[in-house]
């Protein structure tokens, strides 16, 4: 006769399952990121419809397009874009120092992106004569977020460190962690919003009841999530659009990523993106906390 299984014995090994799936989520949220990033950056910032429409006729499935089309700079497919590099060097410094440190992460992007490196380019001359865009409220800071609310999902000083590590390049989310704590949600956005009008809520924000006041590229972002059926298409989908596709495919990579974790992510993607195994020998390393 068999004996019964301690209860003890079953809820251990439910909590072990469910931490499992949880740490999953966040490395699927910060490589759907890093291989959605990839993917568009041939097809960044090209506002110029016509000619879009005239490489989609050609390409309808345009990711990791062999000829970038970026009329502002040019890099090799599969390497990520700008927004791409932020949230690297995001990770990069989560890994290595085991947290968000401030001081460490802004050395990081001062050598990646300061001067002497490729970024040092005389179209960016005139940002830093000014001295960068200390007000800018722009999606990026959004796009390089998915490490740091991977690494702090479910703790309450989450909120906090998602504002350190956006005022280390920007001084001006809670929808990502949403989905890497709970996986799939068809109600994600009514659950979010319901935390943006608690009064209690942790860092209120002057844009916590203005919706409308979103930039632009986030508002459609929100709408890739939120209509989403696949990774691929939705990717797919947000490149056809043109504009800043590599921040709202960022963000779309890293909702879908977090809610079907790495193995959705197709291996075909994940192959051309050149820093693929770096990406998730770092997103490995942040998450083993949540096992």
């Amino acid at each position: 006769m068999l004996e019964m299984i301690p209860c003890d014995i079953i809820l251990q090994f439910e909590r072990q399952e469910m931490a499992a799936a949880l740490a999953d989520r966040a490395i699927g949220a910060i490589v759907g990121s890093a291989v959605a990033d990839a993917a568009a950056q041939p097809l960044h910032w090209v506002y110029d419809l016509q000619k879009l429409q005239a490489i989609l006729a050609q390409e309808p499935n345009p990711e990791f397009r062999s000829e970038s089309a970026n009329p502002f700079y040019r890099r090799l497919t599969g390497q990520q874009s700008c927004y791409g590099d932020q949230a690297y060097i995001l990770l990069e410094s989560l890994s290595e120092c085991g947290g968000l440190y401030v001081d460490d992460l802004k050395q990081r992007t001062l050598k990646f992106f300061g001067p002497g490196s490729e970024y040092d380019t005389p179209i960016n001359d005139p940002y830093r004569d000014r001295g960068g865009c200390e007000n800018d409220c722009q999606i990026d800071g959004i796009a390089k977020l998915a490490p740091v609310v991977a690494f702090y999902a479910g703790k309450p000083d989450m909120l906090e460190k998602v504002d350190k590590a956006v005022r280390v390049t920007q001084n001006n989310d809670a929808f990502l962690e949403h989905f890497i704590l709970n996986g799939p949600d068809p109600k994600a956005l009514d659950a979010v919003l319901d935390q943006l009008s608690d009064k209690n809520r942790r860092l209120p924000q002057d844009m916590d009841n203005s919706v409308i006041g979103l930039p632009g590229a986030f508002q459609a972002a929100l709408h890739g999530v939120l209509t989403a059926r696949q990774y691929e298409q939705a990717i797919r989908d947000t490149m056809s659009c043109g504009g800043c596709t590599c921040s709202r495919g960022s963000f779309i990579g890293a909702c879908l990523g977090a809610q079907i974790g790495l193995e959705g992510i197709p291996s075909t993607w994940k192959s051309k993106t050149l820093r693929y195994n770096s990406v998730l020998e770092h997103a490995k390393n942040i998450t083993r906390h949540l096992k």
